[in-house]
C-alpha cells in the first residue's frame, strides 16, 4: 500500500461555510489542527507545493495528463484502486478513499434525494487522486489548489511558503490579475495541478453530462481560498458567483461525511453503477 499524505483538510484560515445541524461526530471536532501529530509533514508538502507550481509546471502537466494516454479503467475500478491510498494527515479520517467516496455519496443522497448527478460527484470527486498511484509526487496531487498566472493570496494555507516560487518575482505573474482580466471567469484561470483540475478535463473528455453545478464542485472543491475565504472574487464572473453556492453545499457534504458509519460498498455499487452509465458515457474512460 502506497501511503498519500492529504493535507487538503488542514491548516486553513478560512472559516467553514455550512448550515448547523446534529452530526455523530460534533462539527468543532473536524479539521483539529492543533492536536495533529502531523504538522512537519503537512508543511512540508505545502512548501514543495507552493514552492513547485508555477505557470510553467501548470502546462507541462496539462500536456503530459490531458492526452488521456495512460489507462483504460471504469470509474468503479478507478475507486477500488485507490483503497491502496490513505490520506493519513487528514484529522478526521483514517479509511481508504474509497470508503470516504461513498459516505460522501450517501450522505448527498441522503439530503438531495432528487439529484443523481449530486450522488454521483459526491462518489467520484476525489478519483483524480488515482495520479499519485500513478507516480506523481504528492504535492501535486492532493492539497488545496489556487490560480497560478497571477498574485499567490495570503488567504491560501502557509501562504509563506510561496516565497521561493519563481514566479513570484515574474513582472507580471507577481500582479494581483496577472494574465488575467478581471471578471473574466474561473473557466479562462489556470488553477494549480491536482486531483481536481485532472478529473475534470478527464470528464470533459469522456463526454460526462454531469450537469455544470457538478463540474464546478468537481473542478473546485479544493479551492479553498475561493469558496471558504471568500478571495479571487476579482476573477470571478457572474456565473461563477452562481456556482458558488453549490461547491460550498458539497463542501459541507465532503468535509462532515467522515464520521458516518461504514457504508456497504457491494450492495451500493449496483446503484452507483447506473449514475456511472446515465451521465458518464462509455464502459472503460481514457484515464
Amino acid at each position: 500500500m502506497r501511503i498519500i499524505c492529504d493535507p487538503s483538510p488542514l491548516f486553513r484560515p478560512e472559516e467553514v461555510h455550512c448550515e448547523a445541524e446534529e452530526r455523530a461526530k460534533q462539527k468543532e471536532e473536524f479539521r483539529n489542527y492543533a492536536d495533529n501529530v502531523q504538522t512537519d509533514n503537512v508543511r512540508r508538502t505545502y512548501t514543495e507545493m507552493h514552492t513547485q507550481q508555477t505557470v510553467a509546471f501548470g502546462k507541462a502537466m496539462r500536456e503530459k495528463w490531458c492526452k488521456f494516454d495512460h489507462a483504460k479503467m471504469t470509474i468503479i475500478d478507478i475507486i477500488m484502486e485507490l483503497d491502496n491510498l490513505i490520506d493519513e494527515s487528514d484529522p478526521d479520517i483514517d479509511l481508504p478513499n474509497s470508503v470516504h467516496a461513498f459516505q460522501t455519496a450517501e450522505r448527498i443522497r441522503e439530503v438531495h434525494p432528487d439529484k443523481p448527478w449530486f450522488h454521483l460527484v459526491g462518489l467520484i470527486h476525489d478519483i483524480g487522486k488515482i495520479m499519485a498511484l500513478w507516480g506523481e509526487p504528492q504535492w501535486c496531487v492532493v492539497g488545496d489548489t489556487f490560480p497560478v498566472g497571477c498574485k499567490f493570496s495570503d488567504r491560501c494555507v502557509f501562504p509563506e511558503t510561496f516565497a521561493d516560487n519563481p514566479d513570484v518575482d515574474h513582472e507580471v505573474y507577481s500582479t494581483e490579475l496577472g494574465v488575467y482580466e478581471r471578471g473574466c471567469g474561473l473557466d479562462k484561470v489556470m488553477m494549480s495541478w491536482g486531483h481536481d483540475e485532472y478529473l475534470y478535463q478527464c470528464l470533459k473528455h469522456n463526454g460526462c453530462t454531469i450537469p455544470d453545478e457538478g463540474l464546478y464542485m468537481i473542478r473546485f472543491h479544493s479551492f479553498y481560498p475561493w469558496h471558504s475565504a471568500d478571495d479571487y472574487d476579482y476573477l470571478c464572473c457572474d456565473h461563477d458567483r452562481d456556482m458558488l453556492q453549490w461547491v460550498r453545499e458539497f463542501n459541507k457534504f465532503d468535509l462532515y461525511s467522515k464520521s458516518d458509519g461504514i457504508p456497504d460498498v457491494e450492495a451500493l455499487k449496483p446503484y452507483y453503477q447506473g449514475l456511472v452509465e446515465k451521465f458518464i458515457t462509455g464502459d472503460k474512460l481514457s484515464w
